[in-house]
């Protein structure tokens, strides 16, 4: 059966024109004017547009891809494809254990991937899901896979290996190495370390992500520094993670990277707080490396409280992300401990004060009672405007990234509004945006860079991953106060040509996929 699109304004980063798309199979096999016949699946689109499905180059839904609630909320913002093995931490390759124990309050447990490579985990997208799936080979899990939970830098012969794992991720179809400089074990490896295993990735013709070292904001040039000689020594392009920092310093270190020669691109959402591990700020990261048993006995225990108290909570004080006033800037979102679900919601410092004691012991017992399955929402210094963020998204290379985290009951609100605000905010509303502009920054440029295929664009013969927008209603309803407010807006999305919302609830069919790395020729 055909699937006819009909009465709707075509948009795509070329332009727009009113026209019917016809689409058979996984495929747009038509555009042009009364494309309908007998026996069409028709979906009005008057009054709507068109659009390519967007493309979130930076989310954590790693093991989340099949459930239910999550795919509604990234559909209803109109992505169809998102780039997963972020941070530098998920499951493949290997057991995917060291991914779901670190990581457990941002990924999760997958629900069906249990060992292997990328292969591996690519195939478990394959026809389970409503969502395609790429996927960033995470330089942490490697590095856990060579050389476990050491400290140390890697020697020859484990880089040795850890290049050998890169090589076979970019083989099975990977679009490039993710990095995540303040996690752990990412926090270990040094520049040498990672322009070796970066390597192959620029061999395959791949993309070198990195979640930066240095804290972001003020203090990026340390991280754009490093991610320059990382480009440099291995020949990768580069994207740089969530890009949260002042508009100028942005356009500063972007140019920057031009200077030295480094193809670069970015992603950033619109929203000015961030979210993490509540144990990363927290924690040592040597003490985060030891497994979760010893890392609660350590920080159960009274003299080591004191001994954490003494001589690291000094250096929370000293971050310049953070800084003595800590507590008032930590919002709490995930905590899995049902005696704590009161507290979510509630910043730290307020947490403490109904628990009667401080910030440092209120958040040692909640890692302890969680063990160590927390996330909160972090605030910044300087809240920035709608104005500035638009310059940063006005940017050519930039791409739309929620960095949505899923796990929690009280979660950023980035993971169910980011890409609906940007069409309400920057499009409709600044016009910070044309709607093919939008759809450029969004969908199109994402594709190219990340070698996703026939996807980005509304051309015969390319994939029908495809959105219909109503322009002048699409926006998103959540909040820092209500996280948990859907998108509205989109109510009716395809992938691979066939309808997955209709009408703004969600259809039977799981058409999604894994995508394989397409480089060009």
């Amino acid at each position: 059966m055909r699937t006819i699109l009909t009465g709707g304004t075509i948009v795509d980063s070329d332009g727009h024109c009113v026209a019917d798309v016809a689409v058979e199979g996984n495929t747009i096999s038509a555009i042009g004017a009364d494309l309908v016949r007998d026996g069409d699946r028709v979906i009005d689109c008057t009054g709507r547009f068109v659009l390519p499905g967007f493309v979130d180059a930076h989310a954590h839904v790693d093991g989340l891809l099949t459930d239910d609630d999550v795919q509604r909320a990234v559909l209803k913002q109109g992505v169809t494809s998102i780039i997963a093995g972020q941070d530098g931490v998920s499951y493949a390759p290997g057991d995917g254990g060291y991914g779901s124990e670190y990581f457990a309050a941002i990924n999760g447990s997958h629900p069906s991937y249990s060992g292997g490579g990328v292969a591996e985990y690519l195939s478990a997208v394959d026809g389970r899901s409503r969502l395609n799936a790429a996927y960033a080979i995470p330089a942490g899990t490697v590095r856990w896979e060579v050389c476990g939970r050491s400290t140390a830098a890697a020697s020859d012969d484990e880089r040795s290996r850890m290049v050998e794992l890169v090589e076979q991720g970019m083989r099975e179809g990977a679009v490039g190495l993710s990095t995540g400089l303040d996690y752990v074990p990412g926090i270990f490896a040094d520049s040498a370390e990672i322009a070796a295993i970066t390597v192959p990735v620029a061999q395959a013709g791949g993309v070198y992500i990195s979640h930066m070292r240095g804290g972001y904001e003020a203090n990026s040039a340390e991280g754009i520094d490093e991610i320059a000689a990382i480009a440099a020594a291995s020949g990768a392009r580069v994207h740089v993670s969530h890009f949260h920092a002042e508009a100028h310093v942005v356009k500063a270190q972007l140019d920057a990277l031009d200077a030295a020669g480094v193809d670069a691109t970015f992603d950033a959402y619109p929203y000015t707080r961030g979210c993490t591990l509540l144990a990363m700020p927290l924690l040592p990261p040597e003490l985060s490396a030891q497994p979760v048993d010893e890392v609660v006995r350590v920080i159960s225990d009274a003299s080591e409280r004191d001994r954490l108290r003494r001589d690291w909570f000094p250096e929370v004080d000293r971050k310049a992300s953070l800084g003595p006033d800590w507590p008032s800037m930590i919002t709490l979102a995930h905590i899995a401990a049902d005696d704590y679900a009161w507290a979510l919601g509630m910043t730290v410092q307020d947490a403490a004060a109904r628990a009667g004691v401080d910030a440092i012991e209120f958040s040692l017992d909640v890692l302890t009672a969680s063990r160590l399955q927390a996330n909160a929402v972090m605030a910044v210094r300087y809240e920035r405007p709608v104005s500035e963020l638009a310059q940063i998204f006005a940017h050519p290379a930039h791409m739309g990234g929620s960095d949505g985290i899923f796990i929690g009951a009280h979660p950023h609100p980035r993971a169910r509004g980011t890409f609906a605000r940007y069409l309400r905010e920057y499009v409709r509303e600044t016009q910070t945006w044309s709607w093919p502009e939008a759809v450029s920054h969004l969908s199109t440029a994402p594709v190219d860079r990340f070698s996703l295929g026939r996807r980005g664009r509304i051309a015969s013969g390319w994939i029908a991953d495809l959105i219909v927008v109503d322009p002048e209603a699409v926006a998103d309803t959540a909040s820092y106060d209500r996280p948990l407010g859907e998108a509205v807006g989109i109510d009716d999305v395809l992938v691979a040509g066939v309808p997955v919302l209709a009408g703004g609830e969600l259809q039977g069919a799981t058409p999604g996929s894994g995508i394989r790395r397409e480089n060009e020729g």
